[in-house]
């Protein structure tokens, strides 16, 4: 009896299905070893696998990091003003409350120099006023000489083309008439006068009548004394023609006078503009003045020296009668009562820190916990904010796991005996959940 050939298709299946059937023998045989176990050993186990559970619950929920420490934002004092120390109201580590006295610098020379500013003020302001009412008494007498000055002005060119008016009727009218009058009763002189010089020899011959010769020699007599009448009321004429010419240059000289009046008085109007210059001029010093005064002042109060906040003095550097200058450091104040905990954590373990989560603080000093909640996270590593940062495009680069700070607020504690210190370890522990 023949048997068919066996291919290695058919090997493989069959090796396989033998390894399942054994994996399931061994399963099952598992599987009956848990069910006789003691009650005691299945309770046993369910509870280790409950506490592995749990551990790795609660501890995977937090981070902890010992590189802790506690921080404040410390305000160090120092002068505004030079001068010497009179006063000192407060030892080594004193307490002390914002607005309390500390030092008190030699005031006299302020004190000086604010009386100084009080009466440059007081100058100031008096050569402004003065300036304001020389605006006034300005522009007053301006308008008023202008006004009399136009007026005046007026009067003369009046008067001015009155007098040409009479000095051309005086030489025109009247002289000509005079003149006139004059050859007119020269002409009838000259007849009459050759009237009687003809007349004269005949009344010797006896050709005209006693009577008739009487006649012309009263008309030659007449003509005469006419002529003479006509030439005085051309002299009178003449008289009064360089009368009106001399009347015409003075009022000429007048209005030439008056007109350089009206323009003194019309160039004094720029006085107005210039007291009000002037003024301004005060006013700006009156304000520099003001602004000294405030310095001054200020200055002052800069000599007496408080409290900007509440806190504990450390790093007293100041001693009483000693010479202090702006800017030097005199103390600090550490606001006791503002502390915080600064927190390097591991960028590993950093993906789930978050400002508002709950945090454990253990410090090293008293052995106890505080409680507190993650502020805020910092903007960058702590290598990265140092003064000599990392250059890790030149050289050989290592790579270091970087710490990132994390600011952390602390509940106060109940027992007074418990403060913190700037400056303290501890260790700090953030809790996700």
């Amino acid at each position: 009896m023949s048997s068919s050939p066996t291919t290695p298709a058919s090997q493989s299946a069959a090796s396989h299905e033998g390894s399942t059937h054994a994996a399931s023998r061994s399963d099952a045989s598992f599987l009956n070893r848990v069910r006789n176990l003691p009650g005691t050993v299945k309770g046993g186990a369910f509870l280790l696998i409950l506490l592995v559970l749990g551990a790795w619950y609660f501890f995977s929920g937090r981070v902890t990091t010992d590189d802790a420490q506690v921080d404040c934002h410390i305000t160090a004092v120092a002068p505004q003003v030079p001068g010497y120390v009179v006063n000192l109201y407060f030892n080594d580590n004193t307490p002390v409350r914002e607005g309390d006295p500390l030092v008190q610098i030699d005031p006299r020379p302020y004190q000086a120099e604010v009386q100084q500013a009080q009466a440059a003020l007081g100058v100031a302001e008096a050569q402004a006023n003065s300036a304001k009412l020389q605006i006034g008494l300005v522009r007053e007498t301006t308008t008023n000489s202008t006004s009399g000055a136009t007026a005046q002005k007026n009067s003369d060119a009046a008067d001015y083309a009155s007098s040409q008016a009479q000095l051309e009727q005086s030489a025109t009218a009247n002289l000509q008439v005079a003149q006139a009058n004059v050859a007119a009763k020269q002409a009838t002189n000259e007849r009459a006068q050759s009237d009687l010089q003809r007349y004269t020899p005949l009344l010797s011959t006896g050709d005209v009548s006693k009577f008739q010769y009487d006649a012309v020699e009263a008309e030659a007599r007449v003509a005469k004394s006419e002529l003479v009448s006509a030439q005085q009321q051309l002299s009178a004429a003449q008289q009064s023609v360089e009368i009106a010419r001399a009347n015409a240059r003075s009022a000429e000289a007048r209005l030439s006078r008056s007109q350089s009046q009206y323009l003194e008085t019309k160039a004094r109007e720029r006085q107005i503009p210039i007291s009000e210059a002037t003024y301004k001029s005060a006013v700006a010093a009156v304000e520099r003045s003001k602004a000294a005064l405030q310095q001054a002042e200020l200055n002052l109060a800069y000599t007496r020296i408080i409290a900007p906040i509440t806190g504990q003095i450390t790093q007293r550097s100041v001693d009483l009668g000693q010479y202090v200058s702006p800017g030097q450091l005199l103390f600090t104040i550490v606001p006791l009562t503002q502390v915080f905990v600064t927190a390097n954590f591991k960028e590993t373990q950093m993906a789930k820190v978050a400002p508002g989560q709950r945090v454990r603080i253990r410090v090293d000093t008293y052995d106890h916990d505080f409680e507190g909640v993650v502020d805020s996270i910092a903007g960058a590593t702590g290598s990265r904010q140092a003064l000599l940062p990392p250059q890790n495009a030149t050289g050989n680069f290592i790579k270091v796991v970087q710490r990132i700070p994390v600011k952390i607020l602390v509940k106060p504690s109940s027992n007074p005996q418990l403060v913190l210190r700037p400056g303290m370890n501890v260790e700090a522990t953030v809790y996700f959940r």
